[in-house]
């Protein structure tokens, strides 16, 4: 009888504590003050070539007006050809890159996009709603980018190429690192 009640109760901690554990990465409660980047989880969400770190987000920390992310681009990967109702930045820690950016928002579909390239310490500033792609075009290193964005969780628009009309562009709401956390609605404000 003893051994049955010690293997229930071993049974019962070990639920509660993978319990704790799915819960504990969707909690805005108790997060440490200073934490470890090497020690957050960090996915590719299906996009092989890309490793993504929510280090502060609204969905995650209950951050509200701000989300950082470090991203790294595997040589020859890239983003989808994107856009989203808040503005971003990028900081490239290393690696190398192009940045393509329609700035034709109020236009029917994006065009032609411009090429920028981009370096180790360099900053790129998307503005709201300008379709976008950064590709790591470098074929030997990966391009590592600390990213910043406002007005979080995003809706993430994407295109297939740069002549679909924006109105034809794919929502993806919420965007795929925020998909476990969020559970209730996020009214856009616009």
């Amino acid at each position: 009888m003893v051994w049955s009640s010690w293997l229930s109760l071993i049974i019962l901690s070990f639920i509660v504590s993978c319990t704790t554990i799915a819960a504990s990465q969707c909690s805005v409660k108790a997060l440490p003050i200073v934490r470890n980047i090497s020690e957050l989880p960090q996915d590719n969400y299906g996009r092989g070539g890309l490793s993504h770190i929510t280090i502060a987000g609204s969905v995650l920390h209950g951050m509200k007006e701000v989300e950082v992310w470090l991203q790294t681009f595997a040589p020859g990967s890239r983003t989808p050809i994107h856009r989203h109702s808040c503005e971003e930045i990028f900081v490239v820690l290393k690696g190398s890159g192009t940045l393509y950016i329609a700035s034709s928002s109020h236009s029917k579909f994006p065009g032609k996009p411009q090429e920028y390239p981009i370096f180790s310490n360099s900053t790129l500033h998307i503005p709201v709603n300008d379709a976008h792609q950064v590709w790591n075009t470098n074929e030997h290193e990966d391009l590592q980018a600390l990213v910043v964005v406002s007005r979080p969780p995003i809706k993430v628009f994407t295109y297939d190429d740069w002549s679909v009309p924006h109105t034809a562009a794919k929502l993806k709401f919420p965007y795929y690192w925020d998909e476990q956390c969020l559970h209730e609605s996020v009214k856009d404000e616009l």
